[in-house]
Order: C-alpha cells, then sequence, then structure tokens
C-alpha cells in the first residue's frame, strides 16, 4: 500500500503544482502534447517492466528499436507500409528472441548480455544504412507517417491510442495469465520456480521476445514521426525505460511490479520534462531531478523489503 499510495500521491502533487504554477498546463493542447511525449518511453517501459519482474534487464532495446525502424523504412520504400510495419515487428521479435536465447545460454548477467548485444545491434543498423539516413519514400510516405496523425478523439494521436494498447495487452498478460504467473515467479525466485516445473529459460526468453516488440512499436513511432530512420535513433532510452520502470515501484530485484507502474513512472518523468519547459526552467538540472527520483525509488524498495523480511 506504502507504494501505491505513495507514486500516486506523487502524480498528483505534481498535476496540483504545475496547475497551479502555469496557465497552460491543463489545456487540452498541452494535455494531448504530454501523452504524445510519452508513447516512446512508454511503449519501452511495457516490455521492460515485464523484464525487470522476471529478474533480467534490457539494455539493447535502443538498438533493437533503431534497427526495427530502418528494417521498417527498407521494406516500405521496396513492399509498402503494410509490410515495414511488420517486417519492423517481426525484426524487433527476432532480435528479442536473440537477446534471451544468448542470456539463458551464456548464464551471464542480462545486464552484461544485453549491454555487448545492444552494441552488436547498433552494428547491424549501420551496415543497413551505412551510417546515412534512410526514407521511405516519396510515395509512401504519408501513409507511412500514419501513427504520426491526430484522431478525432480531441487531437490525440494514433501512437498515443498504441500505447494505451500495449499498456492493456500487456497489464492482462501479466496479470490474467499463466505466463505473467510464472514471471512473478521466475523474477522472485528462479530456483523455486525451476523445482515447480516452470520453465525459467522459456519464460526469461518470452520476456525479451515481448522487450523487443515493444522496442519495434516505439521504433515505428519514432520512425514516423521524422518521415525517417538512421543508426542512432532511440540511444539511452532504454535507461530512461528502466528509470521509468523503478521510479514507478516495481523491484529491481525482480518478482514484484506492474505495467502500471512503469506508466506512472513514464508520466512522472513526462510531467518533470514538461513543467521544465512550461516554468521556463534551465533544461540542465533535470538530470539531477530524474537521478534524485531513482535514487528514492530503490532506496524505498530497499527499505520496504528490509522491513518486510
Amino acid at each position: 500500500m506504502t507504494r501505491d499510495h505513495g507514486i500516486l500521491a506523487g502524480v498528483a502533487a505534481l498535476v496540483v503544482l504545475l496547475s497551479l504554477a502555469t496557465d497552460t498546463f491543463l489545456t487540452p493542447g498541452n494535455l494531448v502534447n504530454l501523452l504524445d511525449q510519452a508513447v516512446v518511453v512508454g511503449l519501452l517501459a511495457c516490455g521492460m517492466t515485464l523484464c525487470v519482474i522476471c529478474g533480467v534487464f534490457d539494455l539493447s532495446a535502443g538498438a533493437v528499436l533503431a534497427v526495427s525502424a530502418i528494417v521498417a523504412v527498407v521494406v516500405t520504400r521496396h513492399a509498402g507500409v503494410p509490410a515495414g510495419y511488420a517486417a519492423a515487428l517481426a525484426t524487433g521479435a527476432l532480435l528479442g528472441t536473440v537477446n534471451g536465447v544468448v542470456v539463458v545460454l551464456s548464464r551471464v548477467h542480462s545486464f552484461i548480455v544485453t549491454l555487448a548485444l545492444g552494441l552488436v545491434h547498433r552494428g547491424v543498423a549501420l551496415v543497413i544504412t551505412g551510417g546515412a539516413i534512410v526514407y521511405p519514400g516519396p510515395e509512401h510516405l504519408a501513409a507511412f507517417q500514419s501513427l504520426s496523425w491526430p484522431t478525432v478523439l480531441g487531437g490525440v494521436t494514433a501512437a498515443s491510442l498504441l500505447l494505451v494498447a500495449v499498456a492493456v495487452v500487456t497489464s492482462v498478460l501479466l496479470s490474467r495469465t499463466t505466463f505473467g504467473r510464472r514471471v512473478y515467479a521466475v523474477g522472485g525466485n528462479p530456483t523455486a520456480a525451476w523445482l515447480s516445473g516452470i520453465g525459467v529459460r522459456t519464460v526469461r526468453v518470452g520476456v525479451f521476445v515481448i522487450s523487443g516488440v515493444c522496442a519495434a512499436l516505439a521504433g515505428l513511432v519514432l520512425a514516423a514521426r521524422g518521415g525517417s530512420a538512421q543508426p542512432d535513433m532511440g540511444t539511452l532510452l532504454e535507461l530512461t525505460a528502466i528509470a521509468a520502470t523503478v521510479i514507478g515501484g516495481t523491484s529491481i530485484l525482480g518478482g514484484q511490479g506492474a505495467v502500471w507502474r512503469g506508466l506512472v513512472g513514464v508520466l512522472i518523468l513526462t510531467l518533470i520534462g514538461n513543467g521544465f519547459n512550461l516554468l521556463g526552467w534551465n533544461t540542465t538540472y533535470r538530470p539531477i531531478v530524474e537521478g534524485l527520483l531513482i535514487l528514492g525509488a530503490v532506496s524505498l524498495d530497499h527499505s520496504l523489503r528490509r522491513r518486510r523480511f
């Protein structure tokens, strides 16, 4: 209960402060913009939450994002937008599978393995593009950017609706399915999970696949917004996603957490960035605030675990 009330009270406090400090925070335009700003990190956080609960980390998510976006653009140029989007999702799933298989077979900590594979994936992106920016072609550009279009829902973009859909699917997967229960079990105590007959390796590969698909969707959103893709897309966004996951209250040690927590963490980071912009504050200090939030969240998690045991 402490985690639930604390994180929700933090969001409420930020909303109240920004509402009182500015005249533009609660305007429809700013709220739509706020939601749109949260989409890319939010999509990454959906997949990252499953990984962290399962006791693993995916530091290659930003690189998977870049490769998937590049593949989407290249395939779109030759075969059309639907094929390009499908190719991006397949690429994310494939790279996620590679990440998971290497982690479980090497038995090296996922932090190190995905850090190394992230460099490999980023190198693949450079090889595909030759270090250049790639474009889908003028005949496909408008359709390719459909994810960035506003919808009839008050200007809310298609990308924002995509985030809502992914959040619902991953939440249901985690809280209402056998696979979700196994994710919690593996993250809480992998040895006990194995002794109970759970395929620990299969579950870990599964969460990496989900993370890869979420990264691919985030890559599609970024590519749609810019109408292009390049090898350095999404650099360090995986760290922001992990930060949001931890700030939201998902335990960094695994076994505890929820997708909604990660999204609340994303909302807090987005509110902070939006507040700095609306108030005209020097954004140089923004990383300091975010770092202190992460430190506080990790310290709280450690304190609650010690109190419980």
